[in-house]
């Protein structure tokens, strides 16, 4: 069996691992990029969650739990730091305890480890810095370098015979009576390869590629880009582990929050404005072919219709440092303006359905010989090795 994966991000580098192991298939994977998990992977905080927002029964709660156990597995047989600093989920009003509580019964059920709730007195134990009326505690949240993970993977693609080519960006494919043909630019000019199925995990470029095989389906991806500041080294000891703030459940996205991360550096954010191309990671980046595409689909305007204050606030808190500041404030009032400097941020490819919905679960669809991932919000880097073995499982064109 010949399969190939497009997209070099955790999740497709997963998928290619797994089918490998668990299928003996020769397995090729293509990305445009000139290295491994150059967006969604390489531009996120490297939090391993816990399981604690996603609705029970979910196939995010479900692939969020077993994805854990088989990341922190994998990062122990590999040497990639693992650090368990915790994560305290606070309350800042008593209009946000209800808002806790569900938190809480939903981790419960989604059988998370550990929990603790807290009152004002004993969050400060964890967070000395941090202020707030109650707190959910989950003491194994994690955190990991996830582009380290993704070029092990790589790694293991080819220590097992299989290939991952780099800069090597689809441009056609269509499927045939026999598998399917893909038509890809590379250094050494276009060639013509044909696999017996394929696997999109492409991320920001999904629509993209579904266009090329002739895939309509019931979503598409919209950019949201995500924005942060880190603190200064003098301010990093105001943060232990990951502090958060009780969601808004109308919106899949957590809100500012601060993060320590494994190199030690505590970043605060990210917003949530939508992009101006689908590689928007600045405001100066702007692709008119892009924005005309997602303009032309329906749930685009329906989503903007529904939230177009929220989206308002987000735009206008982009522009000013103060939003964050007074964010992050909320939690740990002992932060200043001083100590929080503008650092590099990412874009979440955001599935929005037909009504304007946006897609907080995984959506995995499959035509013929092609099996594509339209949606993997967070937490799929934490869910990649459990995404990975959920597809070869459940896509007749992987197990056969």
């Amino acid at each position: 069996m010949n399969i190939g994966v497009v997209g070099a991000g955790i999740v497709g580098l997963a998928m290619a691992r797994e089918l490998m192991l668990t299928r003996g298939a020769r397995v090729t994977v293509l990305d445009k990029e000139d290295r491994v998990g150059a967006h969604q992977t390489g531009h996120n905080s490297g939090v391993v969650h816990a399981g604690l927002y996603y609705r029970p029964g979910s196939l995010k709660a479900k692939l969020c739990r077993d994805g854990v156990a088989l990341l922190r597995e994998y990062c122990a047989e590999h040497a990639i730091p693992y650090d368990e600093v915790g994560k305290l989920v606070i309350a800042s009003t008593a209009a946000e305890r209800s808002g806790l509580r569900a938190i809480a019964d939903r981790a419960r059920e989604n059988g998370v480890p550990g929990l603790a709730e807290l009152d004002a007195l004993a969050l400060r134990e964890i967070e000395p810095h941090a202020v707030g009326v109650a707190a959910l505690h989950s003491p194994h949240t994690a955190i990991v370098d996830f582009p380290e993970v993704a070029r092990c993977l790589a790694r293991d693609v080819e220590k097992a015979g299989g290939s991952v080519r780099l800069s090597h960006e689809v441009r056609a494919l269509r499927e045939t009576a026999s598998g399917v043909e893909v038509l890809v630019d590379g250094p050494q000019g276009r060639r013509r390869l044909s696999f017996d199925g394929l696997v999109v995990c492409a991320g920001l470029g999904t629509d993209a590629v579904a266009r090329m095989a002739g895939i309509v389906g019931e979503v598409r991806i919209v950019p949201f880009r995500g924005e942060y500041y880190a603190l200064t080294e003098e301010a990093g000891h105001l943060v232990r582990g990951l502090i958060y703030p009780v969601p808004d459940p109308r919106y899949p996205f957590l809100g500012v929050h601060l993060t320590r991360r494994i190199d030690g550096e505590v970043l605060v954010g990210p917003n949530a404005v939508m992009a101006l191309a689908l590689e928007g990671y600045s405001w100066r980046d702007v692709d008119l072919a892009d924005l005309r595409r997602i303009a032309a689909w329906e749930g685009t305007r329906r989503m903007a219709a529904r939230h177009w204050r929220t989206g308002i606030r987000e735009v206008a808190g982009s522009l000013a440092k103060g939003a964050f500041l007074k964010a992050a404030r909320r939690y740990v009032p002992a932060l200043t303006g001083a100590d929080l400097v503008r650092t590099a941020g990412g874009v979440r490819a955001q599935a929005v359905a037909r009504d304007g919905s946006l897609s907080d679960d995984f959506v995995i669809d499959a035509y013929g010989r092609i099996a594509l991932l339209r949606n993997a919000p967070s937490p799929a880097a934490t869910s990649s090795l459990a995404i990975a073995r959920h597809l070869v499982g459940i896509t007749s064109v992987l197990s056969s």
